[in-house]
């Protein structure tokens, strides 16, 4: 099993404003690089929280790209999604789960999502590592980790990101701006995740960083 997180930010690891206005960031270099790395995975992982306010598809364009298109995952434990979003409307075509933390949505499973029921843990989250795992047992050991600063937070807390895919832009947002990584509950540096640098890329104006677990 392997989890890498993505995250697209400011110089300063920002991922929006103070208002959420996100788009776009990084520019379209970094953007089509993002779908590469989506095709290079079994599947993509976003926190409700996104899914709400972006109503994303979540799914790789690429020109010519005819390969096959990754899962789609959304932590979602009281399993708010709606039949109108994007994800539940193409979830006939493109496989697409909810982890929740209660028992499956019929609404959900008509529509053709697959509901996976796992754990809770803290304020009625999924648990990480119970989700690794459930996704691991349906076949999806490659996951994209995309989203949000909760959700790149928690999997960072919980020791599961094994690589990172950092893309900056040159812009620093400010401390009002939504931070790309939530908190982490270090007292000490030698409690924070520690990472290599493994590859630096320019792309237009941006940054690509690579790094792996040290």
């Amino acid at each position: 099993m392997s989890v890498t997180l993505k995250l697209a930010t400011s110089l300063d690891g920002r991922i929006a404003t103070a208002s959420g206005q996100s788009r776009w960031i990084t520019g379209p270099q970094s953007r089509e690089q993002v779908h590469r790395l989506r095709a290079a995975h079994h599947a993509v992982v976003i926190g409700i929280e996104t899914a709400l306010a972006d109503d994303p598809e979540l799914t790789v364009r690429l020109s010519g790209f005819n390969g096959r298109q990754p899962a789609r995952v959304v932590l979602d434990s009281r399993q708010r999604l709606t039949p109108e979003c994007r994800l539940v409307a193409t979830a006939r075509e493109i496989p697409t789960y909810v982890v929740a933390t209660e028992a499956p949505n019929p609404v959900l499973v008509e529509a053709g999502v697959k509901v996976l029921t796992v754990s809770a843990v803290g304020e009625d989250r999924p648990e990480l590592k119970s989700v690794v795992q459930a996704l691991a047992d349906e076949g999806l050991c490659d996951l994209f980790v995309e989203g949000g600063g909760q959700v790149a937070g928690s999997f960072l807390r919980c020791g599961l990101v094994d690589a990172l895919e950092w893309f900056r832009a040159p812009m620093v947002i400010g401390g009002e701006g939504r931070p790309g990584v939530g908190a982490l509950a270090v007292a000490a540096l030698d409690e924070a995740p520690h990472f290599r640098r493994v590859e630096v890329n320019v792309l237009g104006d941006d940054l690509w960083e690579r790094y792996a677990r040290g």
